[in-house]
């Protein structure tokens, strides 16, 4: 029914946006929780997944929306600091009791307020394929990242059995796609930008998901040379 609701009330969105001058995911921050429901099962697997690579390291996710991944996988990690562009989705995020370990805070994906190093995992979820400038958003993430660290990037993918009417919806609500990956081409494309695929796993959803855990391939090289 929110499903429902949500697409009827999005005709009167862009009147919204404008008047109120706030940006698609500051408007979408309140129902944001709400939607991810339906397929609340299957990403259960991913949060399993990713709190046994953070296991006691230090994390860093970017887009973290309301915080659903940070908080599934903060009782595993020795520290996260999960971040989002949208102010309004970091206050979103904020409203849950969540563990000392966890601090959230505003910052753009492709200007990162981080030293060079800083991290052993970074994880970006369901961002890069609405990111204009998603290669540099992956630069500043091997710049953060310490040597031999771990990119976790599941990330929405073109596929066969997509579900049409949440694809219009997104398209009516403004959320854009600049990159129309499939679950081949995702990872190819992670390659290119210099990065080497160590898992991948396709996750069944509404939008399918491609899981992705992935290095840096200098780091694999140099490892390899010593």
């Amino acid at each position: 029914m929110l499903f429902y609701a949500l697409l009827c009330s999005s005709i009167k969105f862009e009147w919204i946006v404008s008047d109120m001058k706030k940006t698609i995911w500051d408007w979408y921050a309140p129902f944001y929780r709400q939607s991810m429901l339906p397929d609340k099962k299957a990403y259960q697997w991913m949060y399993d997944r990713i709190s046994h690579v953070v296991k006691d390291k230090t994390v860093l996710e970017i887009a973290t929306g309301p915080g659903l991944i940070a908080k599934h996988i903060a009782f595993a990690a020795k520290s996260i600091t999960a971040t989002d562009y949208s102010a309004d989705m970091i206050k979103e995020a904020q409203k849950d009791i969540y563990p000392e370990n966890l601090t959230f805070e505003i910052a753009d994906a492709t200007c990162l307020p981080y030293a060079n190093q800083s991290f052993d995992v970074v994880v970006i979820a369901n961002a890069l394929h609405i990111m204009e400038h998603s290669d540099k958003a992956l630069q500043e993430i091997r710049r953060v990242l310490k040597n031999g660290g771990m990119l976790i990037a599941p990330n929405f993918v073109n596929h066969a059995e997509v579900n049409t009417l949440w694809k219009a919806f997104l398209k009516i609500v403004g959320v854009s796609f600049k990159h129309h990956w499939t679950e081949e081409t995702y990872p190819q494309y992670l390659e290119s930008q210099g990065w080497k695929t160590k898992f991948t796993k396709t996750i069944m959803v509404r939008l399918p998901l491609c899981y992705v855990e992935c290095t840096e391939k200098c780091e694999e090289l140099c490892l390899t040379s010593c």
